[in-house]
């Protein structure tokens, strides 16, 4: 008879209607106006020009909310101001992109999680074609080594042309025209060419003449290795597979994140982004070669973008669990989480899945 009784109250829970009168019976919801923190990260907090707010995080929000007939404003917030508000109270609900973790947790509440991701990493896909090594070679810093070695080709051809212009007119010359064969002599002695239709005669030019072939020979070597190292930079670059490569590289993170911890936690440094948006802004501007977030964002991110410049790494680590967060002793949270995990449980769960992210992981 007692089975029988606990069959027929769990058979009066499972009706959504006698559900809900089952939570507002058991929980004492509040009745004013909640402040629900968020922060845009696509596809699971999007702002339209509007006002209006949608995304993964946001559907279900809006669904437990509408089961427990709670009326909220949505506050936009940056992470940092999010988590301290959660710590101190000062919100009711933060609903974004937010990992459960240890810190947190002991700062503020969460539910249940809903949503399971990794860290996954950004790159620029692999430019072989002779553009690519090209605007490597021919950056701000290949110019500004050019410009000095200009310089010193002018400094020792006018040193040159100074010893030289009274006692060799014939080959230095006057006047500019004398200081533009300097310069002339200058460049093909460093290169070892030696044409022979220039050289010094006097004592002071050929002290100065023997000075420069011993320098030429460094310089020439320095401007070979820089080379070198461009384009071994360049390969360097579309060979990242992993994690196992971003102690060598360039790497970023969103200031506060999950991937900045971690990135902290392994001793690798990092340039700090304020957004997803402007981590993988960088890196196909150049100035970043590798960028880490969590893999759902980085995929919509790279797919919303429509270029085919960036690429997302198959490999995912640093498993995490997207949650609501709570102010510690919320009278929230157990009603949340029972609609929320009657809600994930769902195949309306499942759509709000496919239609952001094409799957329905």
């Amino acid at each position: 008879m007692v089975r029988l009784i606990l069959l027929l109250f769990c058979g009066l829970l499972a009706h959504p209607l006698l559900a809900q009168q089952f939570v507002d019976s058991t929980f004492q919801l509040p009745t004013r106006t909640l402040v629900v923190a968020t922060k845009p990260v696509a596809p699971f907090v999007i702002h339209h020009p509007n006002g209006t707010w949608s995304g993964i995080s946001v559907a279900l929000w809006e669904d437990i909310a509408r089961e427990l007939n709670l009326r909220y404003e949505w506050q936009e917030m940056d992470l940092a101001q999010m988590t301290d508000a959660l710590a101190d109270s000062s919100i009711d609900v933060a609903v974004a992109a937010l990992s459960i973790t240890e810190d947190r947790e002991a700062r503020f509440d969460f539910t249940h999680p809903y949503y399971t991701t990794g860290l996954a990493i950004a790159t620029r896909t692999t430019q072989k074609s002779g553009w690519g090594v090209m605007k490597r070679l021919f950056s701000p810093q290949f110019w500004q080594v050019v410009g000095v070695l200009i310089l010193l080709l002018l400094l020792v051809g006018a040193l040159v042309w100074l010893f030289e212009r009274r006692r060799n007119a014939d080959q230095f010359e006057r006047g500019w025209r004398g200081i533009g064969s300097g310069f002339w002599w200058s460049a093909v002695t460093m290169t070892t060419v030696g044409y022979g239709d220039k050289a010094p005669s006097t004592w002071g030019g050929r002290i100065v003449a023997l000075v420069w072939m011993f320098v030429a020979l460094i310089v020439i070597s320095s401007f070979t290795a820089a080379l070198t190292s461009a384009l071994t930079l360049q390969e360097l670059e579309g060979s990242i597979k992993g994690r196992a490569d971003l102690p060598d590289v360039r790497v970023g993170a969103v200031a506060n994140s999950t991937g900045a911890a971690y990135l902290e936690r392994e001793r690798i440094g990092f340039q700090q982004l304020p957004t997803p948006a402007a981590g993988l802004q960088a890196l196909h501007e150049d100035r970043l070669d590798a960028f880490v977030y969590d893999d759902a964002v980085l995929r919509y991110e790279v797919t919303q973008r429509g270029d085919d410049v960036l690429q997302v790494l198959p490999e995912r680590f640093g498993l995490q669990y997207y949650g609501i967060g709570l102010p510690s002793g919320s009278p929230l949270r157990e009603p949340v989480n029972r609609v929320l995990l009657d809600k994930v449980s769902e195949s309306a769960w499942r759509d709000v899945l496919f239609r952001y992210l094409g799957s329905e992981e």
